[in-house]
């Protein structure tokens, strides 16, 4: 990961550009890291689209439904958790199934 000073970052802002795309980039301060710099590409593998996406009026509530009464499935006995790698496998398979991929 490559580390830039705050003032070269501003300085040589074209070159801090270029090295976010290909790694990130930590910022730093008075020899702190104070922020870190990734690329639009990196960041869409990240929850930071989530944390900034509007969301419908009502969608925090419908989320909460579906997971209580998931957990509530779960603890009844009612379905079983999948692992990680096979819970994600489905839901790309039903994503790709929803929208005609």
């Amino acid at each position: 990961m490559k580390t830039m000073t705050a003032r070269d970052a501003k300085n040589r802002f074209g070159e801090f550009l270029d090295a976010a795309r290909r790694e990130p980039v930590v910022v730093t301060k008075n020899d702190r890291p104070v922020g870190i710099m990734i690329s639009i590409e990196d960041a869409a593998d990240t929850l930071i689209p989530e944390m900034f996406m509007e969301k419908e009026p009502g969608y925090e509530e419908w989320l909460t439904s579906k997971v209580g009464s998931t957990l509530a499935r779960v603890d009844s006995g009612a379905t079983t958790l999948l692992p990680h790698g096979d819970a994600m496998a489905s839901l790309k398979s039903r994503v790709k199934a929803k929208i005609g991929t």
